[in-house]
């Protein structure tokens, strides 16, 4: 398809799609001449995964391009090319290891993983912006007062050990490694606000259960 084709299937309009070309989010096309290239339908999805990511993701195109480049990595196992990705994510800022609460989270952060089994986890714990993301979120509760512990969050860590098997289930479905890393981008920045989402609306459902309307 010509530009203005795909630009009329993706509802993007021709100059944003020269916009992302410009800035390596969306492959070039194949050249017919000086003047016009050709588009596939890999350019459509690829084009669609940008817009869900900067449009409901809310990503700056920066950070876009730089999980695509992860994404497009066909010299990284699966694994590596995943994690790459969603570490390129925005993540939460370095916490302050001089901190009384931030050493006391990660010593439950710690204990949570040890009870989990999640051996794979904990190896990772050094690097990975999803347990500096649970270190701060406890810390912060801590500071509050609220003793937040590896007993409490047991619990919600086994739910969201579920939520990562039907996520990594939904992922085998696809044929492509490029494909199966991409739906993996895509659960961290449009599922997580799903599951958000239901998580406030349970809250809301288990609330007026409990307590009525009053």
């Amino acid at each position: 398809m010509r530009l203005a084709e795909l630009s009329r299937r993706s509802g993007v309009s021709t100059a944003t799609i020269k916009y992302y070309l410009r800035e390596g989010l969306l492959p070039p096309g194949r050249q017919l001449n000086t003047t016009t290239a050709e588009y596939d339908a890999e350019h459509l999805r690829r084009l669609q995964l940008v817009r869900a990511m900067i449009q409901v993701g809310g990503l700056p195109v920066a950070t876009v391009r730089e999980v695509l480049g992860h994404v497009d990595d066909d010299s990284l196992g699966r694994t590596l090319r995943m994690g790459a990705a969603l570490w390129a994510l925005p993540q939460v800022p370095e916490p302050d290891e001089d901190d009384a609460f931030v050493r006391a989270a990660h010593q439950e952060a710690g204990a949570l993983l040890e009870t989990l089994g999640w051996f794979n986890a904990k190896l990772l714990t050094t690097v990975s912006p999803a347990y500096r993301s649970l270190v701060v979120a406890v810390a912060a509760f801590r500071r509050l007062g609220y003793d937040w512990d590896a007993e409490l969050l047991v619990s919600y860590a086994k739910l969201m050990h579920e939520a990562a098997r039907l996520d990594l289930d939904n992922v085998e479905t696809y044929p492509s490694e490029a494909e199966k890393v991409e739906t993996a981008v895509l659960s961290a920045v449009l599922v997580e606000p799903m599951l958000q989402a239901l998580h406030r609306l349970a809250q809301e459902e288990e609330s007026a259960r409990r307590y009525g309307f009053e």
